[in-house]
C-alpha cells in the first residue's frame, strides 16, 4: 500500500454526501446569540413536587426548597422505621390482634409514647415545615392535610396517655410518618429536572486551546483566555475550542454532537467551525470568531436553560385530592363538634368524635396512593428498557397529541449504509466485494458503510493491490491485472466516462432521496453504482404504525434537505415533517404545535434536540443519543428503540387509570367513613370508635397497595 493511500479520507465521498445531505450552516448558530439568558429557577428544578399546593411559580419560591431533599427523605424514612419498631411492639392493640405480648418492666408503658414523640419530632415536623407555605399562600395540600392528621394524632395521644382518656394513636401516627416520607423519597427521586443537560454541555468544551503566536510558536492556555482574532491550533482527534473560521488546512469535523447529524463535514479555508465540535483527520488552524457566552455552544445551553425555566408546575392529582380533603375534613369536624356540643354539650364523647373524623382524613391510602403506582410503572418500564427520569413526563405521556421525531440517531441509525446497488449485468454481490476490496482500509465513514454491507451479506473479498488515493476524487487499485475505481461523480468527470441512461436514472433518483452515489469502474466502464444513505431503523416502521393506530400523530423534525425528509417520511408513513431546520427553530416547531393546543413529545439524539426535548410536554431521549439529549429528557430509550415509545404510551396510561383508582379509593372511603366518624347513624347504634377509624384506615392503605400492584400485569409486548 502506498502512502497516497493514507490520504484516503480526501477523495469525493464527503464532498457528494455534503451536497447531498446539506447542514445548517455554522454562521446560523450565530442566531443562539439573540437569546437572552436568565438565572436559573431552584423550584423549577423541582418542578416534579409542584408545591403541594403551589400553583404558581412566584408562589413557590415560598416554599421550603425540596432540591436537596432526597437524601433527607431516604434518610428520615430509615431512622424513623427503625424508630417506629418499639412503637408497634409496645402497643396494646396490636399485640392484641397478632397474640403477643412483650416483656413488662418499669416505664414499659411510655415506650410507646417516647419513641412515638422521636420520630414525630424527627419524621413529621418536617412535613409541618412544608405546611407553612401553603397556609401562607391559602392553598391546601398534601402538605397541610398531613400536618392535620400527625399533629391532631400526636396532641390527642398524649392527652390521652396523660389523662387517661383512652386508648391513644402513637402506632398510627407513627406508620403514617413512616409512609409520608417513603412516598416523598420515591417522589424526590424521580423530581430531578434536567440541570445535568448544562453540565454534559459544558462538558463539550475543552479547557484549553494551543494559541499559535505571532511568531509561529504554539503555547497551551486555557480557553477562557482566548480572545477574538486569536489564531488556533486543532490537532486530530482534538475539540475545536471556540467557533471560528478555518485559516489554514483541511480536514473533517464531526458536528455530531451539536447538530445531531451523522457526516462529518468538510472543513477548508474559510470554512465556520463551532466550538466543541470534533475535529478528525487532519490539523486545522482557526481564526477565533466567538468565545465564551457568544460561542453556538452556549447558545444552545441559554435555549436549555430557558426551556427548563418555561416548564408550567403540574398540579399533582393527589394534591388536588388532598386540598378536597382538607377541607372536607374540617368542615366535617367543625360541624360534628357543632352539632354534638349543641345536642350532648361539649365532652370526652364528642372530642372523640372529633378526632376519629379527623383520624380518618389522614392520607395513609392517599399518601401512597399516586407514589406507589409510580414506583411500580418505573419498574415496569426499566425492565422494558425505558428509564423513567421524570414522572411527570410519563404522567403526562398519556395526554400526548403530536410525537415529533428527529430523524438521524432516532427513526435511524444515525450511520450510512447501501440501500441501493445497480450493476451493468454482473452479480450485486460481486460488484459490491470488489468496492468493499477497495475500500479495505479507508476509515471514512462511506468506506466503512460498503464494507459493513459486504460483511453482513458475508462475501469473500478479493484481492486487491497497487492501491492509489486520488485526493478529492477517489481511489484506484489492481485486480488480476484490472485497474479498479472506487469515487463519486468527479471520478466520473476525471476519468471522461459519461453513465448511460440506466446508471443515470439511478444517479438522480438516489439525488432525490438525499443519498450518495459511489461508482465501481473496471477498466474505465462503469462496472456498478452503489446508493449510501442513513440507515432507517427496522422498528421505526412498526413504531409509526401502532402510533398511529392510538390515534397520535407523528411529525419527523431534521437538519437534513427537504428531498432527504421527504424520502425518509414517505417511507415511515410520516406525514408531517419539518426539514432544514436549525437547533433554534427545533425549539420553535415544539412551540409550534403546541400553540395549536396540542401535547407535544419530542424524541431526540442529539444537543441540538436538547432544547426541544426540556420544551416538549415530554421529552424523550434515545439512549444511544449524546448525554446532553439523555438529561434534558424526562424518560430515555436505554435500548434506543422507537417502538419503546409505544410502550410509554401504554404504561402511561395504564398508571393513569390506576393512580385515578386509587384516589377515588384512598379519597372516596372518606365520604362515606366521614359521616359515620361524626356519628351521623349514632342513633342507629353505629358508631366509629378512633381506633375503628384507625383501622379503616390502614384497611384503605391495603386497598390501594393491591391495586397499584395489578399494574405489573399490563402488557406492554409489542
Amino acid at each position: 500500500m502506498t502512502d497516497s493511500h493514507a490520504k484516503h479520507e480526501h477523495h469525493d465521498h464527503s464532498q457528494m454526501e455534503h451536497d447531498a445531505h446539506p447542514k445548517p450552516p455554522a454562521d446560523a448558530h450565530a442566531e443562539h446569540m439573540t437569546h437572552t439568558a436568565a438565572p436559573a429557577s431552584q423550584h423549577e428544578m423541582h418542578a416534579g413536587h409542584s408545591a403541594h399546593g403551589m400553583g404558581k411559580a412566584d408562589e413557590h419560591a415560598g416554599h421550603v426548597d425540596h432540591s436537596g431533599h432526597e437524601d433527607m427523605f431516604r434518610k428520615r424514612f430509615w431512622i424513623s422505621l427503625l424508630l417506629s419498631i418499639p412503637v408497634l411492639l409496645y402497643t396494646p392493640m396490636l399485640q392484641m390482634w397478632f397474640g403477643f405480648r412483650m416483656p413488662e418492666f418499669m416505664g414499659s408503658q411510655w415506650v410507646a409514647a417516647l419513641f412515638a414523640v422521636i420520630v414525630f419530632v424527627y419524621g413529621g415536623v418536617p412535613f409541618i415545615q412544608m405546611a407553612v407555605p401553603e397556609i401562607r399562600n391559602r392553598q391546601p395540600g398534601m402538605m397541610l392535610l398531613i400536618s392535620l392528621a400527625i399533629s391532631v394524632s400526636f396532641v390527642y395521644s398524649l392527652a390521652a396517655l396523660f389523662f387517661n382518656l383512652g386508648e391513644g394513636f402513637f402506632w398510627e401516627l407513627v406508620t403514617l410518618i413512616d409512609i409520608m416520607l417513603l412516598g416523598h423519597w420515591i417522589e424526590m427521586r424521580s423530581v430531578r429536572q434536567a440541570s445535568g443537560a448544562l453540565n454534559a454541555l459544558a462538558k463539550l468544551m475543552p479547557d484549553t486551546a494551543e494559541h499559535i503566536m505571532p511568531d509561529g510558536s504554539v503555547h497551551t492556555m486555557p480557553v477562557s483566555s482566548l480572545k477574538l482574532n486569536d489564531l488556533v491550533l486543532v490537532r486530530p482527534g482534538a475539540s475545536i475550542p471556540a467557533d471560528g473560521v478555518v485559516a489554514d488546512g483541511e480536514s473533517d469535523v464531526n458536528e455530531a454532537m451539536i447538530t445531531g447529524e451523522s457526516l462529518p463535514v468538510k472543513k477548508v479555508a474559510g470554512a465556520k467551525v463551532i466550538a466543541g465540535s470534533i475535529n478528525q483527520d487532519g490539523s486545522l488552524r482557526v481564526r477565533v470568531s466567538a468565545i465564551g457566552e457568544q460561542t453556538a455552544l452556549a447558545g444552545i445551553m441559554r435555549l436549555v436553560r430557558d426551556a427548563q425555566q418555561s416548564k408550567s408546575n403540574t398540579q399533582i392529582l393527589a394534591d388536588k385530592a388532598a386540598g378536597w380533603l382538607f377541607y372536607l375534613a374540617i368542615g366535617v369536624a367543625a360541624l360534628t363538634a357543632i352539632l354534638w356540643t349543641i345536642a350532648l354539650g361539649f365532652d370526652l364523647f364528642t372530642l372523640e368524635r372529633v378526632v376519629t373524623v379527623l383520624v380518618i382524613a389522614c392520607p395513609h391510602a392517599l399518601g401512597l396512593a399516586v407514589p406507589l403506582v409510580v414506583a411500580i410503572s418505573t419498574t415496569s418500564a426499566a425492565q422494558n428498557g425505558i428509564l423513567v427520569r421524570n414522572r411527570l413526563a410519563l404522567e403526562a405521556a398519556r395526554e400526548i397529541d403530536v410525537v415529533i421525531f428527529d430523524k438521524t440517531g432516532t427513526l435511524t441509525k444515525g450511520e450510512q449504509g447501501v440501500v441501493a446497488v445497480k450493476t451493468n449485468g454482473v452479480d450485486e454481490n460481486h460488484a459490491l466485494a470488489l468496492t468493499a476490496a477497495v475500500e479495505a482500509d479507508s476509515e471514512h465513514i462511506i468506506a466503512r458503510a460498503i464494507r459493513n454491507a459486504a460483511s453482513e451479506k458475508n462475501l469473500q473479498l478479493p484481492v486487491v493491490s497497487d492501491f492509489e488515493a486520488i485526493k478529492g476524487r477517489g481511489i484506484r487499485a489492481k485486480h488480476n491485472g484490472k485497474d479498479l475505481w472506487v469515487g463519486g461523480p468527479r471520478l466520473l468527470e476525471m476519468l471522461n466516462i459519461q453513465p448511460d441512461s440506466g446508471f443515470s436514472e439511478f444517479a438522480s433518483s438516489a439525488g432525490q432521496k438525499g443519498q450518495t452515489v459511489v461508482y465501481l469502474i473496471v477498466d474505465g466502464k462503469i462496472f456498478a453504482a452503489l446508493a449510501l444513505a442513513d440507515v432507517i431503523r427496522p422498528e421505526s416502521y412498526s413504531a409509526i404504525q401502532k402510533l398511529n393506530e392510538m390515534n397520535v400523530q407523528v411529525a419527523m423534525l431534521t437538519g437534513d434537505s427537504k428531498d432527504v425528509a421527504k424520502a425518509v417520511a414517505d417511507e415511515l408513513g410520516i406525514k408531517l415533517y419539518f426539514a432544514e431546520v436549525l437547533p433554534e427553530h427545533k425549539d420553535e416547531k415544539v412551540i409550534e404545535l403546541q400553540k395549536q393546543g396540542k401535547k407535544v413529545a419530542m424524541v431526540g439524539d442529539g444537543v441540538n434536540d436538547a432544547p426541544a426535548l426540556t420544551r416538549a410536554d415530554v421529552g424523550i431521549a434515545i439512549g444511544s443519543g449524546t448525554d446532553v439529549a439523555v438529561e434534558s429528557a424526562g424518560i430515555i430509550l436505554v435500548k434506543s428503540n422507537p417502538l419503546d415509545v409505544v410502550k410509554i404510551f401504554k404504561l402511561s396510561r395504564a398508571s393513569y387509570n390506576k393512580m385515578i383508582q386509587n384516589l377515588i379509593w384512598a379519597s372516596g372511603y372518606n365520604v362515606v367513613a366521614l359521616p359515620l366518624a361524626a356519628g351521623v347513624l349514632a342513633s342507629a347504634g353505629i358508631l366509629l370508635s378512633p381506633a375503628v377509624g384507625a383501622l379503616l384506615m390502614s384497611v384503605s392503605t391495603i386497598v390501594v397497595a393491591i391495586n397499584a400492584q395489578l399494574l405489573r400485569r399490563v402488557d406492554l409486548s409489542q
